[in-house]
C-alpha cells in the first residue's frame, strides 16, 4: 500500500512539474499598457530555447510563401471537390457566384431536396474565394484601410500612427455547427489567461473568425432560436457586441450569410429569411443520363481526389479569374435610370416589404453584368436575378399554388414589357 501511495505522489510530482513547466512556456507576458482581444499560445517542444516575448511580437507577419505553404498544406489533408466539377444546379451557383463579386448582395439561402449537393457546392467554393488585404495576426481579418471593419486593437495601432504588418489571405469559410454555444459564436473571456495571468482577455469566436469571410450554416432551419437572434443582431448591424463578465467589447462582424435546408425539416423564421439576399430552389436532377454522369464524377473523386482535381484545375483557374475581373470591374458598371425605376415597380406590384429587395436586385444585376465582363446591366441580367431576390421576400398566400419564382417573373415581364 505504501509501494503505491509512493508511485502515486511520484506521478502527482512529475504532472506537476510537467504542468508548471509547460505552463512557462505557453503563456507569454503581456507588453505594458495592452489590451487583451484574443491571446495567442505556441507551446514550445523539447530542444527548444524559451523565450519570454511581448505578447505583440507573437503574431509575426508571414511571409507569402509561408501562407502558400499552408493552404497547399490544408487542400493536401482535406481534398475539397471542384466547383466547376458541379454537374447542373445552375441556379445556386450562380448566386453564390453573384455573392463571391460582390459581398453586399447579402448572401444566399439555398432550400432544396436532400442529397441534392447543397453542402458541397458551397464547400466548393473555397478553392475559388479571392484574396484579400489582412493585418497580420489579427483575429478579426481587419483591413488595413477601411475603419469599418477593423479590430479594436488594430484602431488602437492607426490611432498611435503604428506601422500595421499587412499580408495578402483567402478569403475565409467558417462553418456554424448547429449545436455550437452562443459563447462559442459571439466569443467569451479567455479563461485560461484569466486564471494563469489574472488579465480579463477577450476570445474571439466565430463571428470574429468570419469578419469579412464567409458565414456558413447547414440546416439553418434547424439552428436553435438563441443562436438565431445572434446572427440577426450581427447580419443587422455588421458588428458584435460580446457583454461577457466585466469585457465589453464590439467588432466588426461583416460576412457573406449561406445557409443550406430542406424545407420539408422546417420552415426558417421570416425575420432571418430577409436577411438573406438571395434564395436559391434546387431540384432533384431528373434525368437519368445526367444522374449517372453526377454518380461517375463523385466515384472519381472518392477514388483519386488529387487526380480528379487536377483534372479541373484550368477550368477552376479560368473560373477564377472571371471572379478577379468582375471583382475589379464592378464599380465601372452602369444600370439606366429607367430600369431602376423598372425593378421598384416591380417591387411595388409584389406588395414586397421594405427596399431590401430593390437595393439587393439592383446590387445581383450588376454583379451578374461584371461576370460576363460587360459595362452596362441589362433587361435580361435582371430577368435572370430577380426571382432569386424576390421569392422569399413575397407575402405567402396559404391559397395560392403557383411558386413565388414564377409569380416574381410573370411581374417582371408585365412590367418591362
Amino acid at each position: 500500500m505504501a509501494g503505491m501511495m509512493g508511485t502515486a505522489a511520484i506521478s502527482a510530482s512529475r504532472l506537476v512539474s510537467s504542468h508548471s513547466s509547460k505552463t512557462s512556456s505557453f503563456f507569454l507576458q503581456p507588453s505594458p499598457g495592452r489590451k487583451f482581444y484574443g491571446g495567442i499560445a505556441v507551446p514550445s517542444k523539447k530542444g527548444r530555447s524559451q523565450l519570454q516575448v511581448p505578447i505583440s511580437s507573437v503574431a509575426t507577419t508571414p511571409t507569402q510563401q509561408e501562407v502558400q505553404k499552408l493552404a497547399s498544406s490544408k487542400e493536401s489533408q482535406r481534398p475539397v471537390y471542384p466547383f466547376a466539377a458541379i454537374v447542373g444546379q445552375d441556379e445556386m451557383k450562380l448566386c453564390l457566384l453573384l455573392n463571391v463579386i460582390d459581398p453586399k448582395i447579402g448572401g444566399v439561402m439555398i432550400m432544396g431536396d436532400r442529397g441534392t449537393g447543397k453542402s458541397t457546392t458551397v464547400r466548393s467554393l473555397v478553392d475559388l474565394l479571392p484574396e484579400i488585404q489582412v493585418v497580420a495576426g489579427d483575429p478579426f481579418n481587419s483591413d488595413p484601410e477601411d475603419a469599418e471593419v477593423q479590430g479594436p486593437d488594430v484602431r488602437e495601432k492607426i490611432m498611435k500612427d503604428e506601422q500595421l504588418p499587412v499580408v495578402f489571405t483567402k478569403i475565409n469559410m467558417v462553418d456554424l455547427p448547429l449545436g455550437a454555444t452562443e459563447d462559442r459564436v459571439c466569443g467569451t473571456i479567455d479563461i485560461e489567461k484569466a486564471l494563469t495571468e489574472g488579465v480579463k482577455a477577450f476570445e474571439p469566436g466565430l463571428l470574429a473568425k468570419a469578419n469579412r469571410g464567409i458565414l456558413y450554416v447547414d440546416e439553418v432551419n434547424l439552428l436553435d432560436d438563441h443562436l438565431v437572434d445572434v446572427l440577426l443582431d450581427s447580419a443587422a448591424s455588421g458588428w458584435n457586441t460580446v457583454e461577457r463578465e466585466g469585457i465589453s467589447i464590439s467588432h466588426p462582424a461583416r460576412f457573406i450569410l449561406i445557409g443550406s435546408g430542406n424545407p420539408e425539416e422546417g420552415e426558417l423564421r421570416p425575420q432571418l429569411l430577409d436577411r438573406f439576399g438571395m434564395h436559391a430552389q434546387v431540384g432533384t436532377v431528373k434525368d437519368a443520363e445526367l444522374r449517372v454522369k453526377i454518380v461517375d464524377e463523385r466515384a472519381r473523386f472518392d477514388r483519386n481526389p488529387k487526380e480528379f482535381r487536377e483534372s479541373y484545375l484550368a477550368e477552376q483557374e479560368k473560373l477564377q479569374q472571371q471572379i478577379s475581373s468582375a471583382r475589379s470591374c464592378l464599380s465601372s458598371v452602369t444600370l439606366d435610370h429607367d430600369l431602376r425605376v423598372k425593378i421598384s415597380k416591380v417591387c411595388a406590384e409584389l406588395n414586397v416589404d421594405g427596399l431590401r429587395g430593390d437595393i439587393v436586385s439592383n446590387r445581383a444585376a450588376r454583379a451578374l453584368a461584371a461576370l460576363k465582363g460587360r459595362d452596362k446591366v441589362t433587361a435580361e441580367d435582371i430577368a435572370t436575378v430577380i426571382p432569386n431576390c424576390l421569392r422569399h421576400r413575397l407575402r405567402k398566400d396559404p391559397l395560392e399554388s403557383i411558386d413565388s419564382g414564377l409569380l416574381v417573373i410573370e411581374k417582371f415581364y408585365e412590367v418591362f414589357t
